[in-house]
């Protein structure tokens, strides 16, 4: 099965912090790549633990995504920017 995940990844000090908002899973890297690298396997790790204990399922649907003929559907994850005076 594939999921279709977002990433964000930002740079915070001396390192670069990813992470994946529909599973709320975050990790880090001294690189861009480094980061993308350990979040899919943070990624990665927290699905195998869900589907071993039987959450995998609820946790997806929890995450908004959407069952349809045996497939997962992504939730819709929309960015956009907001001026804001402060």
């Amino acid at each position: 099965m594939k999921l279709f995940l977002t990433s964000k990844i930002w740079k915070e000090g001396k390192h670069f912090v990813a992470y994946n908002p529909e599973l709320e899973v975050a990790s880090q890297g001294k690189t861009l790549e480094g980061a993308e690298k350990m979040l899919k396997e943070a990624v990665g790790l927290f699905i195998e633990t869900a589907k071993k204990i039987g959450t995998f399922n609820k946790i997806l649907e929890e995450a908004g995504f959407v069952k349809k003929e045996k497939r997962w559907l992504a939730p819709t994850v929309s960015f956009s920017s907001l001026e804001m005076k402060a």
